[in-house]
């Protein structure tokens, strides 16, 4: 096996495989949001009847996914979060 093969990954795994990282940690945290991330954010700002900024960093967008996510109730499943108002 060549020492010059790339890997991707870690030999030793990271507490809680990064899951928990604040965003403002993140390396890309300052790049442009993701195609992805700007579908889904647009998705959860409609329903929740907000105007974001369309030039937010990966950071900011993924905090406003989470924060948006917790008012509709889509990341439990469930629909009491921002029905009816």
């Amino acid at each position: 096996m060549s020492d010059n093969k790339e890997t991707i990954g870690s030999p030793t795994p990271e507490p809680d495989a990064g899951l928990n990282r604040d965003p403002e940690d993140w390396v890309t945290g300052d790049e442009p949001m993701t195609a992805a991330q700007r579908s889904y954010l647009d998705t959860l700002a409609r329903e929740a009847g907000e105007e974001l900024p369309a030039d937010l960093s990966k950071a900011e967008a993924s905090k406003h996914i989470d924060r948006l996510q917790g008012r509709s109730g889509r990341l439990s499943g469930d629909d009491s979060g921002n029905a009816g108002g």
